[in-house]
C-alpha cells in the first residue's frame, strides 16, 4: 500500500442459534470450539484458531443498479485440532445458510464473528468444506486511521471495489481474514451485460449468458492472504499483453483515466523484469493493474497480481511501489500487522533502487536525503520518519505511519552499508526466495540477515530498527553503489 503519495488517511445479523440440522453425538470426536481470534497485537479478533484455509471458491453476484451482493463461498480447510465448532470473520450481510461436509450446520452470529457448528465434530487433520451462502449491501469498513476500505462503491454509484487491508476483506466474504492463514482463490463474478469484473490471478473463463450477464471466473494458484484479495465491477478498458519473460500482463482502466495512465502503465512490464533483476524470479503467473475512476478511494493498494489505483497513478514510483509488494508482502506475507515495515520498508526501497538504477537520485542520496529533511530530492524527506520505531509502532493507527515507510527503507541501507553490495543484495534475493509463499516476522528477518550476510547487526537493529530516538547517519557510511541489475528470470 502507499499512504504517501495519496492522501489516506446491511442485513441484520442472526441473532439466535439455526437448528438446521442434529447436533453433536456423543459418537463424535469430542473437539472443542476453535479460537474466535489470533490475537494479533493490534487486531487480536483478526482470523480463527483451530482451522487453515487451503482453498477459497467465492461465487459472486453483484448488480450496481441496487448495490446488492449475492454469494455463496465455499471454504476448504484443514482443522489443527478436534472441533466443535469453528468461527469466520464476516461484517455485515444476511447469512442464509451453512454447511459443513455437505450436512446443514447451525451457526450464530456475534459482531463480525460467525460462529459455525457441525453436525459431527472435526477430527484434527481432517480437511472440510463449509459452504456459507449469504446477500445484501456489503458494508465500508473504516480503520484505525480513518481511512476506508472493505466494499467501496466507485463514484457515481457505477461500479464496486472490494479491498481489505487489513481486516476490509470480510465485508465482502466470510473467512479467516488474517495474513498469517494463506490460501489459493477461484472467484467467480457475475455482472450486467456491459461490466467488466476484474479480481486476482488469471481469468480462466468470460461467459455470455443468455439473460444480460456477463460471468469472469478468475483463478489464483498461489496462496495469497485474504487481505489482498480484490473484485473490481466497472466499465474498464481492459488491455492484455506479456513481459518480455512471458508473464501475462491483465490491466484494468476506467475510461476516465486511460489517457492519464497509459504512459506510467506502459512501463508496467518493464517494471516487472527489472524487479526479477534486483529481487529474484517473479512469484505469481500473472502481473497487471486495476485503475478505479479518480478518488474512488484515498490510497492505491498491493492485491495480489493486479494492484488497485484510485485514479491514474500520479508517478511511475507509485506503480513500482505497489508492484515490488508482489515479492514483499504479497509472496512474503507479514505473520503479524506489527511486521508491516517488512512490506513497506522494502516498497519504498525498492522506489530508491528504481531511482538509483534509472538515472535518478541513489538509495544513498534518498537515505541522506531523509536524515536532512532535503524534500528537493525526495519529497517525503521531511515527513516524521523519526516519530517511533518502524518495528515497534504503538497502536493499530501507526502501521501505516511514516516510519514504517521512509525509516523502514533506511533500515534497509543502513544494512547495505554495513555488509556491501554484493552480501545485501544475496540477502534480498535469498529473503524472497527462501520464504515465498510463506510469513515472515521482524524477528526472522533479523535473524536471516545475520546469517545470510555473517555480519552481527546488533547496532542496526537497535538504533534504527527498534530505537526510540531519532537515529543519526553513521559518521563514515560505506559506498553503496550497485551493479546493474540483470534482467533474466
Amino acid at each position: 500500500m502507499d499512504h504517501r503519495v495519496l492522501s489516506r488517511l446491511a442485513a441484520p445479523a442472526v441473532a439466535t442459534l439455526l437448528a438446521l440440522s442434529t447436533g453433536c453425538t456423543g459418537e463424535t470426536v469430542q473437539g472443542r470450539p476453535g479460537a474466535s481470534g489470533v490475537r494479533d497485537p493490534f487486531f487480536p479478533k483478526a482470523g480463527n484458531g483451530g482451522y487453515q484455509v487451503e482453498h477459497y471458491s467465492l461465487d459472486l453476484d453483484y448488480d450496481p443498479a441496487d448495490g446488492r451482493l449475492h454469494a455463496t463461498a465455499v471454504i476448504t480447510a484443514r482443522a489443527e485440532q478436534g472441533l466443535s465448532s469453528f468461527n469466520l470473520d464476516l461484517s455485515g450481510l444476511a447469512v442464509e445458510g451453512v454447511s459443513v461436509q455437505g450436512v446443514g450446520a447451525r451457526f450464530n452470529r456475534t459482531g463480525n464473528e460467525l460462529t459455525v457448528r457441525p453436525a459431527e465434530d472435526l477430527e484434527e487433520g481432517e480437511v472440510f468444506r463449509t459452504e456459507v451462502d449469504y446477500s445484501g449491501r456489503p458494508e465500508v469498513v473504516t480503520d484505525p486511521d480513518g481511512s476506508e476500505e472493505g466494499w467501496i462503491v466507485t463514484p457515481g454509484g457505477k461500479g464496486a471495489v472490494g479491498v481489505g487491508e487489513p481486516v476490509g476483506s470480510m465485508a465482502w466474504f466470510p473467512g479467516n481474514h488474517h495474513p498469517s492463514d494463506k490460501a489459493t482463490y477461484d472467484i467467480t463474478v457475475t455482472v450486467p451485460r456491459g461490466y467488466e469484473a476484474v479480481s486476482n490471478g488469471e481469468l480462466h473463463s468470460r461467459t455470455e449468458e443468455g439473460d444480460g450477464r456477463t460471468v469472469f471466473a478468475w483463478h489464483s494458484a498461489e496462496p495469497m492472504a485474504s487481505y489482498l484479495a480484490t473484485v473490481a465491477v466497472g466499465k474498464f478498458k481492459v488491455t492484455t499483453g506479456r513481459t518480455a519473460s512471458g508473464i501475462p500482463v491483465y490491466t484494468a482502466v476506467s475510461p476516465g483515466e486511460a489517457a492519464a495512465s497509459g504512459t506510467v502503465l506502459a512501463r508496467l512490464p518493464e517494471m516487472v523484469e527489472w524487479g526479477i533483476g534486483r529481487f529474484g524470479p517473479y512469484p505469481f503467473s500473472a502481473t497487471g493493474a486495476i485503475v478505479l475512476p479518480a478518488h474512488s478511494l484515498g490510497y492505491a493498494l498491493e492485491t495480489q497480481t493486479r494492484p488497485v489505483f484510485p485514479g491514474a497513478p500520479g508517478s511511475e514510483e507509485l506503480v513500482l511501489h505497489e508492484l515490488a509488494h508482489q515479492w514483499f508482502g504479497d509472496s512474503v506475507s507479514p505473520k503479524s500487522w506489527k511486521d508491516m515495515w517488512l512490506n513497506e520498508g522494502f516498497a519504498t526501497y525498492a522506489e530508491w533502487l528504481w531511482s538509483e538504477d534509472h538515472g535518478g537520485p541513489t538509495a544513498q542520496q534518498h537515505f541522506d536525503a531523509y536524515v536532512a529533511g532535503d524534500t528537493r530530492v525526495d519529497g517525503e524527506a521531511g515527513s516524521d520518519w523519526g516519530a517511533f520505531p518502524p518495528a515497534a509502532p504503538r497502536n493499530p493507527k501507526e502501521i501505516s505511519g511514516s516510519p514504517v515507510y521512509g525509516r523502514g527503507a533506511m533500515v534497509l541501507q543502513r544494512v547495505r552499508q554495513e555488509v556491501g553490495d554484493e552480501k545485501f543484495f544475496a540477502l534480498v534475493r535469498g529473503w524472497a526466495a527462501d520464504h515465498r509463499h510463506g510469513n515472515a516476522s521482524t524477528a526472522d528477518f533479523t535473524a536471516y540477515a545475520e546469517e545470510k550476510t555473517g555480519r552481527d547487526l546488533t547496532e542496526v537493529w537497535d538504533v534504527w530498527l527498534y530505537g526510540k530516538d531519532r537515529p543519526k547517519a553513521p559518521k563514515a557510511p560505506k559506498a553503496a553503489k550497485s551493479p546493474k541489475a540483470s534482467t533474466t528470470p
